[in-house]
């Protein structure tokens, strides 16, 4: 362990990070499938980690969960080297591909969960019924797995993230099978775990669900970090007004052009990368020019033009680089 590395990986208390890699890699024969990923999560936060199909991701929550073996660089889960035994125990995970036997009752495969973490059999009924009931399945908990349908099979799964009351989950796709209603119930069982201080790490290709509950988001391609940070910090680039406009004129353009990018349409011109703050001095300034303006509607790039924006640019990057 480097000096930094131990400075920041605490001891196996809460002083650390939950989270913290250092130029984790790994290497398939002659594929990167994870290249220098460096990131650090703090407890009690809903962290997002976000990417393309193929990007890495999935590789990277096999060496945090111990799985595999990083080819080079460390890291750290709850303050513990990774692959730390003892550690797997205060950790939740829902994968994206899971099935349960189809004759066993929910109540059944929490039960084996239980005992496979070493929950005494006196604490299994109430917790069981507990966990069953905050995923929306304890009506359906004596039912057999094979009768539900897949969005009940994906909160099942869920469940079983959440047995033993884990410091931190890993949740790949945890909303994928489920209608609107269900994703809704998802997001407060997830902003009920922040508020336990649970640490909460989340794929998921939903981005409109991870700009609803993550405070903070990693985006990877090609086995590699890209950006990282809020959200709100990310996407502040992207804040843009829309101004409609009587008799819009080159004079009214000029002025405009100087708070941003400009984008013209008939009765009107979208300005992109304006500061917020600038806003009131553009339009004091078009109304000064003798413009009507009729309305001024700020928007903001989703998270989902702002992730397709990165990804662009690190394939243009990767290409000059060939």
């Amino acid at each position: 362990m480097t000096a930094d590395a131990a400075a920041h990986a605490g001891t196996g208390s809460d002083a650390g990070p939950a989270l913290q890699t250092i130029d984790l890699a790994k290497r398939f024969g002659d594929v990167d499938a994870l290249r220098d990923l460096s990131m650090a999560v703090p407890r009690g936060e809903i962290f997002g980690f976000l990417g393309p199909n193929g990007a890495g991701k999935t590789t990277a929550v096999k060496l945090l969960l111990g799985l595999a073996r990083p080819t080079a660089g460390e890291g750290f889960v709850l303050g513990m080297p990774l692959g730390h035994r003892e550690t797997r125990r205060r950790i939740g995970y829902l994968p994206e591909l899971f099935r349960y036997q189809d004759w066993l009752s929910a109540r059944e495969v929490l039960d084996f969960h239980c005992s496979l973490i070493g929950i005494a059999r006196a604490r299994r009924g109430s917790l069981t019924g507990e966990t069953l009931a905050t995923v929306g399945l304890a009506k359906r908990a004596g039912d057999r797995v094979g009768t539900y349908s897949k969005g009940m099979q994906q909160r099942l799964g869920l469940a079983v993230a959440l047995i033993g009351e884990p410091e931190l989950i890993f949740l790949d796709e945890p909303t994928s099978a489920l209608d609107p209603v269900g994703r809704r119930e998802v997001r407060e069982v997830l902003r009920g775990l922040k508020a336990r201080g649970v640490t909460v790490f989340l794929n998921s290709h939903l981005l409109t669900e991870v700009e609803h509950v993550c405070d903070r988001v990693a985006i990877v391609d090609r086995g590699k970090v890209i950006a990282t940070g809020p959200i709100a910090t990310l996407m502040q680039d992207g804040f843009s007004v829309r101004f409609t406009i009587d008799a819009i004129a080159p004079a009214h353009v000029d002025i405009l052009a100087r708070f941003g990018r400009i984008e013209t349409f008939e009765g009107g011109c979208v300005l992109h990368d304006i500061a917020p703050q600038a806003v009131p001095d553009a339009v004091a300034a078009l109304v000064a020019a003798g413009a009507r303006v009729r309305a001024v509607e700020p928007t903001r790039r989703s998270l989902e033009d702002h992730f397709m924006r990165l990804l662009h640019g690190s394939a243009d990057a990767a290409a000059r680089d060939r």
